[in-house]
């Protein structure tokens, strides 16, 4: 059976590990696995100290370690750390299209799909050497990667995108495969997520009724104030949706306490970010300064499970980030 919670994936971690330590010669591959079941454990420093344990050594892959440990170290906030390691492997330009690729999807996952799409390119440039249809496996991958990242930032294909496409041997083609619009609604690796999103299709297929119950909170979008600054710079037609950032916090806190005095359940909070809002309006085939596109860009953010529940208990952190409880913060009277 397999884990599917914090205690059975600490318990298969350490089996892992214990199996290493009969079988040296396959340390290396028993490492990794006992790093990502820790990782889904949450226990992301212990994942750390595996992967700084076979660094530590002679590895057979470093670049891909190194990656892994990137990646692991951003999700539990050592960003700087994980920036450094990344601009590491791309100095470095490993041979190794699975280094290239985590470092790439873990740039996307941050919301630097530019930078993603510059390092994929940056790989496709230096591996994609041979005749495209001898390219191993991790290399198609790669090739298919960037295409998808490209289609997210609405770039027009180019050789390295038309060779994905021929590569490609699925009955639908990529670029229907990557359509931002579904990426957006279907871009969870989350089961979990998937079912959601299966079961909102779903409903949608019946009454226009049936369709708005969807499992989904009603969200609100909070910019930090670094974000709406960019934000109000790039787009200033804005501005009059955002005055300034203090009406911004007072408006969040206002509407939420409106809808739940009107009896709407399943309030949220949805954080922002340029990057992501910019590949949204792509997507959606229209400018970011259209003021329209921001409540959409709240309900698809909600949709794929990034929305916060509000309100906070009184003594919780409150949602705006400043520190204080809840209780001390916007929740006040």
């Amino acid at each position: 059976m397999r884990p599917d919670t914090p205690a059975a994936h600490t318990t298969e971690a350490e089996r892992l590990l214990r199996t290493a330590a009969q079988y040296p010669g396959d340390r290396e591959p028993l490492y990794l696995r006992a790093a990502a079941h820790r990782e889904l454990a949450g226990d992301r420093p212990g994942a750390t100290a595996l992967y700084d344990e076979l660094l530590s050594g002679e590895p057979a892959n470093p670049h891909l370690i190194r990656a892994l440990k990137a990646a692991n170290l951003w999700e539990y906030g050592h960003e700087a750390e994980a920036r450094a390691i990344i601009d590491g492997i791309r100095r470095t330009k490993p041979s190794d299209a699975a280094a290239w690729q985590i470092t790439a999807e873990t740039l996307e996952a941050h919301d630097e799909l530019e930078t993603a799409e510059s390092t994929l390119t940056e790989a496709a440039d230096l591996l994609v050497a041979s005749p495209p249809e001898d390219l191993p496996h991790a290399t198609r991958s790669l090739i298919t990667t960037r295409h998808r990242i490209r289609r997210m930032l609405a770039l027009p294909h180019d050789d390295r995108d038309d060779l994905a496409d021929r590569l490609h041997t699925g009955t639908v083609g990529l670029d229907e495969l990557h359509d931002p619009k579904r990426l957006w609604s279907l871009g969870s690796s989350d089961p979990a997520e998937l079912r959601a999103e299966i079961a909102r299709l779903r409903s949608e297929l019946g009454t226009y009724r049936t369709a708005l119950s969807r499992p989904f909170p009603v969200a609100v979008l909070h910019w930090p104030e670094a974000e709406l600054n960019e934000l109000l710079t790039a787009y200033p037609e804005l501005e009059a949706e955002y005055p300034t950032y203090r009406a911004h916090l007072t408006d969040i806190e206002a509407s939420l306490r409106e809808l739940s005095q009107a009896g709407t359940p399943n309030l949220g909070i949805v954080r922002a970010t340029v990057p992501s809002y910019e590949a949204f309006a792509a997507s959606e085939s229209t400018h970011p300064s259209n003021a329209d596109l921001l409540p959409q860009y709240a309900t698809t953010l909600a949709a794929r499970g990034r929305a916060t529940a509000w309100p906070p208990a009184r003594g919780a952190e409150c949602w705006c980030g400043s520190g204080r409880t809840y209780g001390g913060c916007h929740g006040g009277a």
